[in-house]
């Protein structure tokens, strides 16, 4: 569920000021993860790779409280803005479909990895089937996507004014003889979070994965 929330009572009222009226209110910081434990996990348990890392990215996610706010365009031609603060979050998964055409949907956060991996799953292959999207329009959505075609340094996602979800963006991980290592980006607009959250988030992501 969402709801509409004054800024003014928030510890966001300067940065929604400041930072809705700018015309690139995006910042991107790109961290590179030690992803070891990732890789191993998923070997061992039989998951997906990337399903193992949205777990996380939900579940680093979903204790920092600036994560549950969003501001949003009011979609008229004077951008009002919007602020909302949501009581649940899902991760947006992007799927290649049957059509040759990319899928999207939203699977929702929670602690336990063998329910997320079982909605994850479920989720991913029927949008890949029938190539309908299944989106949560009352969670805070935090974006995924991954280009694994590639080893990539960084991706810099586009900001088209209306989708102002934070979005984690990654390739293909790279293997080392000791360490298997992959560079994240991490894009959010600033007046839903400054960079000592961002920085938050990405350090409780590493742990996170570190203890999976």
């Amino acid at each position: 569920m969402k709801q509409e929330i004054n800024p003014k009572d928030t510890n966001r009222a300067i940065a929604f000021e400041l930072w809705t009226k700018s015309p690139m209110p995006m910042v991107t910081l790109t961290k590179t993860f030690d992803v070891t434990r990732l890789r191993k996990v998923s070997r061992k348990r039989g998951m997906k790779f990337n399903m193992l890392l949205c777990w996380c990215i939900g579940q680093a996610a979903s204790k920092i409280e600036e994560f549950y706010m969003l501001p949003q365009s009011d979609g008229t031609s004077g951008m009002g803005w919007k602020l909302y603060k949501y009581d649940r979050m899902a991760i947006n998964v992007i799927v290649d479909n049957v059509k040759g055409g990319l899928s999207f949907c939203d699977v929702a956060v929670c602690d336990d990895l063998e329910a997320f991996n079982a909605n994850y799953q479920h989720l991913t292959e029927t949008i890949s089937q029938t190539c309908q999207d299944i989106l949560d329009d009352e969670a805070a959505i935090v974006g995924t996507s991954a280009v694994t075609g590639t080893e990539l340094d960084s991706i810099v996602n586009q900001y088209s004014g209306i989708f102002t979800n934070p979005f984690l963006a990654w390739g293909r991980y790279r293997k080392g003889w000791l360490k298997t290592t992959l560079p994240i980006s991490f894009q959010f607009h600033h007046a839903q979070m400054d960079g000592k959250h961002a920085a938050r988030f990405l350090e409780e992501l590493q742990r996170t994965i570190n203890t999976i």
